[in-house]
């Protein structure tokens, strides 16, 4: 369908899961694509498994450093960047109590801190490829908390404010340049199988369907085909905002 044609992305965490999905289906969509994870092997095998107008770049996004070397990098393969999607996280669970400092801090950093350094460094590039989209992934546990995810719970509640507060400095400034945030719950990931304690990958899958109301979990491609919309010049009025990818669940 082309709706992403002439769009230059970069995507943080995108060797697998949703990330991977994002990078592939963007690049059915007419995009040219960075996949940036902080294992460089297997983003450049992602790269060259999805085939042309794939870049692979090595990114810790916790650096400032690292990021504006990989928005340069991008710039210098592709001539710009429109669109960026901050994906990279982590989950470490555990309760106010429970959770040791450093669990805290490396949820705090990966999950929140990379989106503030994204921004920061790819924004003014963005605004020279101008019209733009910075999509953030957050969670659905930004809005409905848990008493065992107490750092994940707090780093995508603040993704969920900070992305408002992106999209009203980007309008101030006239970038053109707009920030939304995804909102996804449960998604059928390895991520599941390091939180959820089951028996089996199925069993935990099907204890999770169990919590949303249309008794089902998200794919990757649920949540790909929101960025795609948050990417594309379809949702061009749209900033500030969030989408709630919960099967119903924070209707509950």
């Amino acid at each position: 369908m082309n709706r992403l044609d002439g769009k230059i992305c970069l995507i943080t965490g995108a060797a697998r899961g949703i990330g991977r999905c994002c990078a592939e289906m963007m690049v059915s969509e007419g995009a040219k694509v960075a996949i940036s994870d902080i294992d460089d092997i297997a983003a450049r095998k992602a790269a060259s498994e999805i085939g042309n107008d794939v870049l692979a770049l090595q990114l810790d996004v916790t650096s400032l450093e690292q990021w504006k070397a990989a928005i340069l990098g991008v710039c210098a393969d592709f001539g710009g960047l429109n669109v960026l999607v901050n994906n990279a996280g982590i989950i470490v669970p555990g309760s106010v109590e429970s959770l040791d400092e450093d669990g805290w801090d490396r949820t705090i950093d990966i999950d929140l801190k990379s989106v503030f350094l994204g921004s920061k460094a790819a924004l003014p590039i963005m605004a020279h490829s101008a019209p733009g989209a910075i999509v953030n992934i957050s969670s659905i546990s930004a809005m409905v908390a848990g008493h065992n995810m107490a750092a994940y719970n707090a780093a995508k509640a603040g993704v969920h404010l900070l992305s408002k507060s992106i999209a009203l400095h980007a309008a101030r400034k006239g970038y053109g340049i707009r920030c939304n945030s995804v909102h996804p719950a449960f998604i059928d990931t390895g991520m599941i199988d390091e939180v959820v304690r089951a028996d089996s990958p199925r069993q935990a899958r099907q204890k999770l369907a169990k919590q949303v109301p249309i008794g089902k979990i998200g794919t990757v491609e649920d949540v790909a085909w929101a960025v795609i919309y948050l990417a594309s010049d379809e949702s061009g009025f749209m900033t500030g905002a969030e989408l709630k990818l919960d099967g119903g669940l924070s209707a509950m």
